[in-house]
């Protein structure tokens, strides 16, 4: 299950040492909704290996902001604090491993 990522515990999340996927969603976008279950699937299958999150970005608009989104959806993969990949939009399952590198 993916955690829900907010401006108290994203700075804890990103510094765990652990690769970590943010999915920017909101709750009124269809591609996201869409992609829910996939990143879901991701969140279940790497459990242990990796830290996955959602920012609803209509609630947490500091983060979207903090990392420049501007569609949505958007996964971002996070090593070490920085961004390494990006993907925009809903995707299929293997589209978006391949895009992030998982």
């Amino acid at each position: 299950m993916a955690l829900k990522i907010n401006d108290e515990n994203a700075k804890e999340l990103i510094a765990s040492g652990k690769p970590v996927v943010i999915d920017f969603w909101a709750e009124w976008c269809g591609p996201c909704r869409m992609l829910a279950p996939v990143v879901a699937e991701i969140a279940q299958e790497k459990a242990g290996a990796l830290v996955v999150g959602k920012v609803n970005v209509d609630e947490e608009r500091g983060l979207a902001a903090r990392f420049s989104i501007e569609s949505i959806p958007t996964v971002l993969l996070l090593r070490q604090g920085k961004v390494v990949a990006k993907s925009v939009g809903y995707v299929a399952k293997e589209h978006l491993c391949r895009s992030l590198g998982l």
